[in-house]
C-alpha cells in the first residue's frame, strides 16, 4: 500500500549531470579558438562524462535519501517501522549506537536524530534539516499515542 509521505530529503540534485557537457562545451570552444574543432570527439567526451556521473547521481539518491511515512522511516537503504519508534524528544547520542542506512558514520551534511526504539536501544537517525524530521516524527507518534506530546510516560506507539 502506497503511504503518504509526511518528510522527505532527496540524496543529491541532478545538477552535477551538467558536468560533463560544460567540460565539453568549454573544450570545444578552447579547441575552437585553435582554428580546428573535432565537435563527434567533445560529444563522445561529453557522454563518457555524463554516464558515471549519472551512475553516481542515482546512487546518491538512494543511498542519501530520507522519507517518513505514517508506516516506517526510511533512510537509504534501511525501513525502520515507526511502531518501533518510542521518542525522539531528549534522546541523546550514545557513541557506538547503530548508524541507520547501512552507513558506518552519518552521511556528510547531515545531523544526528537519536531515536530510542521500543526495546531501549537507540539508534541514529539523520537527516539535513534535523530538527523538521524530529518534529515531524514527534508529530506523527504523538497522534498515534491520542495525545498532545510525542515524549513523555508511554514508550509503545499503536501498531496498524
Amino acid at each position: 500500500m502506497d503511504q503518504p509521505t509526511l518528510y522527505t530529503e532527496t540524496g543529491t540534485s541532478w545538477w552535477p549531470l551538467l558536468w560533463g557537457p560544460v567540460f565539453a562545451v568549454l573544450g570545444f570552444g578552447v579547441e575552437g579558438l585553435t582554428g580546428s574543432t573535432r565537435p563527434l570527439l567533445w560529444l563522445v567526451v561529453a557522454l563518457l562524462l555524463l554516464l558515471p556521473t549519472a551512475l553516481w547521481v542515482q546512487g546518491r539518491r538512494r543511498l542519501f535519501a530520507v522519507r517518513l511515512t505514517p508506516a516506517a522511516l526510511h533512510q537509504g537503504r534501511e525501513e525502520l517501522p515507526l511502531r518501533d519508534v518510542a521518542e525522539v524528544e531528549g534522546v541523546e547520542p550514545r557513541a557506538g549506537a547503530k548508524v541507520l542506512g547501512g552507513a558506518w558514520s552519518l552521511p556528510r551534511g547531515t545531523e544526528p536524530v537519536p531515536i530510542r526504539l521500543a526495546d531501549g536501544t537507540v539508534v541514529m537517525g539523520w537527516a539535513r534539516d534535523a530538527d523538521a524530521l524530529r518534529a515531524a516524527i514527534v508529530k506523527l507518534l504523538s497522534t498515534r499515542r491520542g495525545g498532545p506530546s510525542g515524549s513523555g510516560g508511554g514508550h509503545s506507539a499503536t501498531q496498524e
